[in-house]
């Protein structure tokens, strides 16, 4: 009976074996015959692994092509998990501690803070460790003769973000930095890795999509000797032209801080920044926008401690004042009274106010003029800056017509820069409880008036280009990371308002201005008297709390006008310093201009 159980057991072990065997056979049939060519590539993309391969950021140029935001070559060890030997690793690692200590690239580590910084760093096989990083070139030819025929270890270059003059426009180049969590929400679908780091402010980060370029892809096979195809080239970002002129935005640095200092030894101690812009009166593109003080921007970068007093600093260096700044110009807003009252037939280039020095139209807001001037016309009371004028033309004018023609010439509007920039504030237009007794403060440019060095510059420009406001424009093309193909332009004049006066009208005021530096009497011809190009400007002293700013528009040739500048001293409490820097930029502009000519 036993016999019989067993040869039972074994026939059903036969019987169940063979079945099991059987659909081994028909599921290796099916890995074989049917799917074969499928499991094989699921096989071999086990064995791959996916590399980005960086594309590089475009750079930022002037106008002449010399490098403002530029990328240089820096060189790193790095160590790639797909081809090191990991039995001896740690004999690698410890090698190339020592030769990196003995040649004074970094200090000698232990194997243990290796290999806990490789774990924090999250190396694995798509994530290369960089070993050490901005190796002095001198140094590279020992380190990779060091590590020649070590495998998966390698000397490679790659590109820092760079000033190539530090000092030289950072606020309107901007800088590099990590991703905050709303802005990595939004960029993240573009392909964004959470580590990658984007413009923060200034160009870099209004041409992001540009500047950026595109990483390729490539196939890397586990212990592979060397990179498969790439299978996504990687696509370098463009090239931003700016309309800047690196000569003459170093002259606009200089003379700033060369005329703060100088007002503060003439007794100004409250001065210590300012701004100044200049445009090109055809194309309204700037060739020049200086703030200061200014700060280095490969430091503010790199050193957390040159940032973190550069943030504590009182005289705020960070701080774009030639775009963001919002100041008083005093005088410099009569042009704009003087064109609104031509044109509504408030006044005559001929008519006569007799200034007795105090304007007391308005008891509670007493206007104070400089001089007891006696009778003045347009050209006069413009070049002797004569206050009782122009309260009263502001007056018989009203803040209402007055800012139709503000907003006309660009004054507390926005000039269409591609860059941030603030928007001004309109005496009247902006102010709450407006009284009338106002009027006459806002038709010298007090009261709220207040405007950025942009706007007045593009007022400058506005009224040398015969009443058509342009667009203000930072950037003048964009071409391929080579600099070979020109990809957009942005030079061609847009039209955003015409003032709609009349010529005769214009010349009256531009005349008027003339009058400012070419009349013994005028208040900029004790600069600009002797010059050699005919300037139109106008003088502003304004105040505000503690020492008056001083300021100062013009526009030249005044036959033919090429270029606008608008200066401004904080606390210079006179114009003569920042007349002194538009003489300095105007003086650089022509001498470039003769150059070039020869």
């Amino acid at each position: 009976m036993e016999r019989v159980r067993s040869r039972r057991f074994y026939r059903l072990g036969a019987a169940v074996t063979g079945v099991l065997f059987a659909a081994f056979a028909v599921r290796l049939a099916d890995w074989q015959l049917v799917h074969g060519e499928e499991y094989r590539a699921a096989a071999a993309r086990a064995s791959q692994i996916t590399v980005t391969t960086k594309a590089a950021r475009g750079e930022m140029l002037d106008r002449n092509g010399s490098g403002l935001a530029v990328n240089q070559t820096h060189w790193r060890v790095t160590l790639d998990k797909l081809r090191l030997d990991t039995e001896s690793l740690d004999e690698v690692l410890a090698r190339l501690s020592e030769v990196l200590s003995k040649l004074g690239v970094q200090e000698r580590r232990t194997l243990a803070a290796i290999h806990k910084d490789m774990e924090e760093k999250g190396f694995s096989y798509d994530t290369p460790y960089v070993f050490a990083e901005d190796i002095p070139h001198s140094a590279v030819g020992a380190v990779c003769e060091s590590v020649q025929g070590v495998g998966g270890v390698s000397v490679e270059p790659y590109l820092v973000r760079t000033a190539a003059q530090p000092m030289l426009a950072p606020h309107l180049l901007g800088m590099l930095g990590a991703m905050n969590e709303e802005e990595y929400e939004a960029l993240s679908e573009r392909g964004y890795a959470l580590n990658e780091q984007i413009g923060k402010f200034g160009v870099e980060k209004a041409f992001e999509s540009v500047l950026r370029g595109t990483d390729g892809v490539k196939i890397v096979s586990r212990g592979a000797t060397s990179d498969a195809a790439q299978t996504v080239e990687p696509r370098d970002g463009e090239t931003v032209w700016l309309t800047l002129d690196s000569r003459l935005q170093k002259c606009a640095a200089d003379s700033l801080q060369k005329n703060i200092r100088a007002a503060k030894n003439a007794g100004s101690g409250e001065c210590e920044s300012g701004a100044v812009v200049m445009l090109d009166t055809r194309d309204f593109s700037i060739l020049a926008a200086a703030s200061y003080p200014t700060f280095d921007l490969n430091r503010y970068g790199s050193d957390g401690d040159y940032y973190v007093s550069l943030a504590e600093n009182k005289t705020a260096p960070l701080f774009d004042r030639a775009f963001t700044g919002v100041f008083a110009w005093g005088s410099a807003f009569k042009p704009c009274v003087a064109l609104a009252a031509l044109e509504r037939g408030i006044i005559t280039p001929k008519t006569q106010f007799v200034c007795t020095r105090y304007y007391d139209y308005y008891p509670s807001s007493v206007v104070a003029c400089m001089h007891y001037h006696g009778a003045e016309n347009l050209r006069s009371a413009m070049a002797h800056s004569c206050n009782w004028y122009f309260a009263e033309a502001g007056r018989r004018l009203g803040i209402r017509a007055m800012d139709d023609f503000a907003v006309r010439l660009g004054l507390g509007e926005p000039t269409g820069v591609e860059i941030g920039e603030a928007d001004g504030v309109l005496a009247g237009r902006d102010s709450a409880g407006w009284q009338e007794g106002n009027t006459v403060q806002a038709a010298i440019g007090q009261s709220d008036n207040a405007f950025t060095p942009l706007q007045m510059a593009t007022f400058a420009a506005t009224l040398a280009n015969n009443g058509q406001r342009m667009r203000v424009h930072l950037i003048s093309k964009i071409t391929d990371y080579a600099r070979e193909e020109v990809v957009s332009r942005f030079d061609t004049p847009e039209l955003l308002a015409d003032c709609g006066v009349s010529e005769d009208n214009l010349n009256e005021v531009r005349e008027a201005m003339l009058a400012v530096t070419q009349d013994p009497g005028g208040t900029a011809y004790g600069v600009f008297g002797d010059f050699p190009v005919a300037v139109a400007g106008k003088t502003g002293t304004a105040e505000n709390a503690g020492a008056d700013h001083g300021a100062f528009i013009c526009f030249a040739p005044y036959d033919k006008p090429e270029v606008a500048v608008a200066a401004i001293l904080e606390h210079g409490e006179n114009s003569v310093f920042a007349q002194q820097v538009a003489r300095d930029l105007l003086a650089a502009y022509f001498a470039e201009q003769k150059r070039s000519a020869h």
